[in-house]
């Protein structure tokens, strides 16, 4: 509840490294990761998501596993980590940890494919 409540990392970061947008046209949801990369690693990380209460926190949640991460530790983000992390989703909601985990490999993907770079 608390990142529902509070969610950290919301906003667009400006000129980002890469971005990444994954959606599900069932539930509504929509999730859009910014990463800002220095040294291989995920300096900064943003997010814009709209859905349920449980997409924002699992966004947050994902924005806060990453940052710092190196390229291939942030690869490593799994919707089940995500989960646990939050302690736990309905049943129902889990498929939002798929959504962050994707977004955020998106992003990454999209770094990747801009800046040459092979992870």
């Amino acid at each position: 509840m608390d990142h529902f409540t509070n969610p950290r990392n919301v906003g667009e970061i400006p000129n980002p490294d890469g971005v990444g947008e994954e959606g599900n046209p069932v539930c509504g949801d929509m999730m859009t990761f910014y990463i800002k990369v220095k040294d291989n690693r995920l300096e900064d990380v943003k997010f814009k998501t709209f859905g349920c209460g449980a997409a924002i926190a699992v966004s947050s949640m994902v924005s806060e596993m990453a940052k710092g991460k190196t390229i291939e530790e942030a690869r490593r983000i799994t919707p089940e980590l995500v989960a646990k992390e939050l302690e736990g989703l309905p049943k129902n909601k889990f498929h939002c940890s798929n959504l962050g985990a994707q977004a955020l490999n998106k992003a990454i993907d999209d770094y990747v494919a801009k800046h040459g770079k092979s992870v």
